[in-house]
């Protein structure tokens, strides 16, 4: 009896303990989903990027952060990089979790793309161990009129792989990758511009809140690709996020029958020349909204984003929803 007793305190610390450690309310920073199995993983900014576990999409489990030490190649390449970590994109190819990463210095195009691969997301599998590969390409001031950050990788119809990115400066660029994905494809000097507010290639648009002059008020960031149909939709966040009440970001969306565009908003108009059409912006409840991801589970298409909390301090906090389709669009569900 005693034994039993024992057993039975054992096992309800334990509940207690994993009830105390589940969260509904999370603050996370450019998360993206995915699902192995029956569970969910959202991997998003943070030192050694931060990780969480759920198995029904609302109470989530904190994991151990993806690196335990920075990647020396990033140290190495990144003056002043200390191991936090950004804007991570999750995929999965012929049994191979891909997790692309950004590492950078705030401000500036002093940055890069690394990725790390896992045959499996499950921690508690003796198969789990992320493997780095290093960089993948790299933004240097005065080189690179863009920003090696915010990677996002998308597959083109005969399953070219080809790595989306960027943020202010030149906009959102396009780069193809090599089969094993791990290594780019092309030469870097004359990437194509997919997506920016800038309506030519001259058009000069003022810097603002002490941002580099050669960045400009070019404020775009955050890409997504994502296939429906017949068409690949290009999600983007533009204006500034991380100002806590101050953010004033929000998502754009177009979409185009081919990978590498021209993308079109719901006016016509082309994104590297302006376009986009607001899919979500902030509100009395939300000062700012974006950096999304999307993903289907079970049929169902979701998008995940931050956005910042007006009613705790503007801290940024995980939104997970149901994307629906109208008319060729996406729109969010309640």
């Amino acid at each position: 009896m005693k034994k039993l007793t024992i057993a039975i305190f054992l096992l309800l610390t334990n509940i207690t303990a994993n009830a105390q450690e589940l969260r509904t309310d999370i603050s996370v920073h450019d998360p993206v989903i995915i699902k192995q199995d029956s569970t969910y993983y959202i991997f998003c900014t943070g030192m050694g990027i931060a990780m969480w576990s759920s198995t029904d999409k609302v109470h989530w489990k904190p994991e151990q952060p993806v690196f335990g030490t920075a990647p020396q190649w990033a140290i190495d390449a990144i003056p002043g990089f200390k191991g936090h970590i950004w804007a991570p994109d999750i995929s999965y190819h012929d049994g191979v979790y891909y997790l692309y990463y950004s590492v950078s210095a705030f401000g500036k195009n002093t940055s890069a793309i690394g990725v790390a691969t896992n045959a499996t997301l499950h921690t508690n599998d003796v198969a789990y161990k992320w493997v780095d590969h290093g960089k993948v390409i790299q933004s240097i001031p005065g080189k690179t009129n863009w920003n090696a950050i915010d990677p996002n990788l998308v597959t083109d119809k005969d399953g070219t792989p080809y790595l989306i990115f960027g943020s202010f400066w030149d906009g959102l660029k396009l780069v193809k990758l090599n089969k094993d994905r791990l290594s780019v494809a092309e030469d870097i000097d004359n990437l194509p511009t997919i997506a920016s507010r800038r309506k030519d290639a001259v058009e000069k648009l003022p810097a603002v809140d002490g941002n580099p002059v050669d960045a400009g008020g070019n404020a775009i960031e955050a890409p997504f690709v994502y296939r429906h149909g017949k068409y690949f939709y290009l999600f983007a966040s533009i204006d500034y996020c991380c100002k806590g009440p101050k953010s004033t970001y929000k998502m754009i969306i177009g979409r185009s029958k081919t990978l590498k565009g021209p993308y079109l908003d719901k006016a016509g108009l082309a994104m590297n020349k302006g376009g986009g059409t607001i899919l979500l912006q902030g509100d009395s409840n939300w000062y700012g909204v974006g950096h999304n991801g999307v993903a289907n589970f079970d049929g169902d298409d979701y998008i995940i984003y931050h956005a910042y909390d007006a009613a705790d301090r503007g801290i940024s906090k995980l939104q997970l929803k149901k994307l629906n389709w109208v008319d060729g669009w996406p729109m969010i569900g309640k």
